[in-house]
Order: C-alpha cells, then sequence, then structure tokens
C-alpha cells in the first residue's frame, strides 16, 4: 500500500506503556483475535468464563515504562494513515445517504487496556467497543498475522483496521443494537448465526474501504490477495482446524474462510453500503 508521506488521522490515542481495568459490559462489535482466545482456552481445559473476568475485571492504573522500536513506529503511523483513509471513505458514503459520519478513535496498547466495555488484554487481539466509538488495536497482531496465520503484508494489518472500522459503521447504522437486543432471546446456537452475519458485514464493509482505497490509487499489486488471505485465515473452521484438527460449525461466531473471503471481495468490487445486508442474505 502507497502510504508513506501521506495524512495521518488525528484520532489516535497513544496508550502504550499503560495498563489498567475498568468494569464494563463486556466486548461487543468483535474482535479478531477473541475467537482464538476461546478456543485454545477451551482445548486447554480451561474455562471461557476465565477470559470474560480478564475482559471485565478491575484493576489499578500504572504506568510502564516503554520504548518504540522502529518497527513500531512505522506501523504505528501506517495504521494511523489507514485510519484516516478510513475517515474519508465513510464520511464521503454517509454523506451521500445524508447521515453525519462521527469517527471513531483508535487507542494504541500493549500487554492490557481498559475500554467502555471493560479490560483486555494483547491476547483478545484487535476489537471495537461501541460504548466508546473506539477500536483498540496492539500492534504485535501485525506479526501475529504473519507468523501465526501465514497472512503477512501490510494490506492484511489494513484489513483488520478497516474490519473493527466496519463494527463503528455498524453501530453509526444501528445494527450493532439490534443484533445486541436480541442475546437473551435466543438460544446460543441461534444467537451465534446473528453474530455471524454482523462480522461477515465488517468484513464487506472493509472492502468498501478497499474499493475506494483502489480508486484513489492507494493499493499496489498484491494487497487485494493479502487482505483477502487475512480474510481466510481469521476463518472460524481454519482457526478450529488449526489449533484442535476438527470443526465445530454449531461455535461459529465469525463465518468460515470462505465466507469471509466472499464478503470482503463482495464489498470490494460494490462498493457501496446497500449491497452488504447480510442478513436478508440467503446464502452467506
Amino acid at each position: 500500500m502507497k502510504w508513506k508521506g501521506r495524512g495521518q488521522s488525528a484520532n489516535v490515542e497513544d496508550r502504550r506503556g499503560r495498563r489498567g481495568g475498568l468494569g464494563g459490559i463486556g466486548i461487543a462489535g468483535g474482535g479478531i483475535g477473541l475467537v482464538i482466545v476461546i478456543i485454545m482456552t477451551l482445548i486447554g481445559g480451561g474455562n471461557p468464563g476465565d477470559i470474560l473476568n480478564n475482559i471485565q475485571g478491575t484493576s489499578n492504573n500504572t504506568e510502564i515504562p516503554y520504548e518504540e522500536s522502529e518497527q513500531e513506529k512505522e506501523l504505528a503511523d501506517f495504521v494511523s494513515v489507514v485510519l484516516a483513509d478510513t475517515e474519508v471513505v465513510w464520511s464521503e458514503l454517509f454523506t451521500q445517504q445524508g447521515i453525519d459520519y462521527q469517527v471513531p478513535v483508535m487507542v494504541l496498547y500493549n500487554d492490557q487496556v481498559q475500554s467502555a466495555c471493560g479490560t483486555a488484554g494483547a491476547s483478545v487481539g484487535p476489537f471495537y467497543c461501541p460504548g466508546d466509538y473506539k477500536l483498540y488495536i496492539d500492534l504485535s497482531f501485525y506479526d501475529e498475522l504473519e507468523q501465526n496465520f501465514n497472512a503477512p503484508g501490510d494490506f492484511a494489518m489494513a484489513y483488520v483496521v478497516a474490519h473493527e472500522v466496519g463494527h463503528h459503521v455498524q453501530t453509526l447504522l444501528g445494527t450493532n443494537q439490534k443484533v445486541n437486543d436480541l442475546r437473551n432471546k435466543l438460544s446460543e446456537e441461534e444467537f451465534n448465526q446473528y453474530l455471524i452475519r454482523l462480522e461477515l458485514q465488517a468484513d464487506y464493509f472493509a472492502g468498501v474501504f478497499a474499493h475506494y482505497a483502489e480508486g484513489r490509487g492507494y493499493l499496489e499489486v498484491g494487497d487485494i490477495e493479502e487482505a483477502i488471505t487475512a480474510a481466510s485465515a481469521v476463518g472460524d473452521d481454519n482457526i478450529q482446524k488449526k489449533a484442535q484438527g476438527y470443526v465445530v460449525p454449531e461455535s461459529f461466531t465469525h463465518g468460515t474462510s470462505e465466507q469471509r473471503m466472499r464478503w470482503f471481495k463482495k464489498g470490494f468490487e460494490s462498493g457501496t453500503i446497500k449491497d452488504g445486508d447480510t442478513f436478508k442474505a440467503k446464502n452467506l
């Protein structure tokens, strides 16, 4: 992605070197790494509730000396440029719908972070909290994508940012709340089907962002393939098969690799909000 020398977002909050907790309502809006952690916990005989305790627990804020490496500085600059690009894209698309786009804030952290949704460790992975309109990213996830998921490249990380911004778009459109309202009305398996559609729509919105990034000449050869590889890598079936050797479709919450790739590509080809209604789609 051609990003160096371009404008960065003013909506980045750097909390690296800080850690602390804040009781809350739990993570909402999806976290790419959260499903991975739950699966690994179950395989190890652990209790998934411990993960939620980690997310929602409380502790005192502390300051830890933090020195940024050159690689981290470059990556921090990169995700800031990507966030700025999403601000332009979604502001334009919302204006076309007669809606004002409220920009989210990106929080960079390491180790642990507090949000309006609670406290999360870096192992949860990137996530979006609708309670404070913020997306939270530990930059070490870039290495996680490359080393553990074989999804290298800067645009693989751009896809991650765009996916979480996609959850912000869903919050502004009221979709997140509608899905959350169903949580206590459906069985876990039934509710998971709505979570899958929520995640696939965020993938679609990430594709919409990529559509406009290409139109503005920001993309380089291989960038879209990097994003598609990343989308495939974080599919429920791929993660479960890698972690335990078999898949349990009833437990899926994010969609299969094929579904995630397909909806990203659909958003990339369409470039519109209206074609991304995963909740009405008969075939995911």
